[in-house]
């Protein structure tokens, strides 16, 4: 749900998930609980648990495996 009570789609919460890492510098990936805070400042309630799962499901490897030097 977001601030306002109104009911996402895990689907749209995916989404930006995805252009979050896509956006990302890749010398310093997003954390989980950066990723978390993100979603947070759009008016997103979720937990960084959730935020996991989903980055998971979209088959994004944790922010040490994203790194590029």
């Amino acid at each position: 749900t977001t601030d306002s009570g109104e009911e996402v789609s895990n689907r749209e919460v995916k989404n930006i998930l995805q252009q979050a890492i896509d956006d990302e510098n890749k010398k310093k990936p997003l954390t989980d609980e950066a990723l978390k805070l993100i979603l947070q400042e759009k008016g997103y309630q979720i937990a960084r648990r959730t935020v996991a799962k989903y980055r998971e499901q979209l088959n994004q490897p944790v922010a040490r495996l994203r790194k590029e030097l």
